[in-house]
């Protein structure tokens, strides 16, 4: 389903510090298949809440931020067995964490 395009798009709005874009991007994806449980489709949500969490920091709201970061870390439980199908998880993964360290260090 992630496509490389997707992935550069994420990680591109990442390092530009546009988080909002960044969930955007991974929610176009998501949403018409959100009813599906499946790890990957658990995973992207994590991953759009991760972004949420960014954004809620970025604009001076970081009190809020931790319920969407838990979110991301519940379902972060899914990255191995969705990344070994596709690695690109793994890249958008680090990347998450990165900016995670700038914020929590």
């Amino acid at each position: 389903m992630l496509t490389r395009g997707d992935a550069d798009t994420f990680l591109a709005c990442l390092r530009e510090e546009r988080y909002y874009d960044a969930h955007e991007a991974l929610e176009a994806l998501w949403f018409p298949i959100r009813f599906e449980k499946t790890p990957e489709v658990l995973l992207l949500k994590g991953l759009i809440n991760a972004s949420v969490s960014f954004e809620l920091h970025k604009r001076g709201r970081p009190h809020k931020a931790p319920g969407p970061w838990r979110v991301y870390l519940k379902y972060r439980e899914y990255l191995s067995r969705v990344g070994e199908r596709n690695p690109l998880y793994f890249e958008l993964d680090e990347a998450v964490h990165a900016i995670e360290r700038s914020f929590y260090v």
